[in-house]
């Protein structure tokens, strides 16, 4: 290994919502829309290891090059994906996604359990709204829900 190379696994667990957490991604395109979003990744900033949701929000773990930003992944991600909608599915003219998101370090470690959580969201939202569910998330990496601010 040459001392000028960089390495690097970056690991991140993004969440957002559908515009006002609406359920917008309907079954008749989800699959496809998480297909696009896997492709947006791997053409813009990395590369998606799990992706899923309901129908009022997506969960994504993804591997970040070194260049680019969480925020900027984030960003192309839902812009991307919601111009794909409206330009494959001209009916779904109110699909959109909220304004911000949540987004977590995630260790190797914890890489599996993390993508088995995301595969089992229609499961785990039978207990659980998004709400309920973005809430604890929020607290998990100790976050107020409510401010925003880190609590410990």
């Amino acid at each position: 290994m040459g001392a000028g190379h960089t390495f690097s696994r970056l690991l991140v667990h993004a969440v957002f919502g559908t515009k006002d957490r609406r359920a917008r991604i309907k079954a008749a395109f989800r699959e496809r829309l998480y297909r696009y979003m896997v492709g947006i990744a791997k053409n813009e900033f990395g590369r998606v290891i799990e992706i899923g949701g309901t129908g009022d929000h997506v969960h994504v773990l993804v591997s970040l090059r070194t260049d680019v930003s969480v925020a900027t992944a984030v960003r192309k991600l839902k812009s991307l994906s919601s111009g794909w909608v409206h330009a494959t599915f001209p009916d779904e003219g109110a699909f959109g996604w909220q304004p911000g998101y949540g987004a977590f370090t995630v260790s190797e470690s914890n890489a599996e359990s993390v993508g088995r959580y995301i595969r089992n969201q229609e499961k785990h939202h039978e207990r659980q709204t998004f709400s309920e569910e973005y809430a604890a998330l929020l607290r998990k990496h100790g976050i107020d829900p409510e401010t925003g601010k880190k609590t410990d």
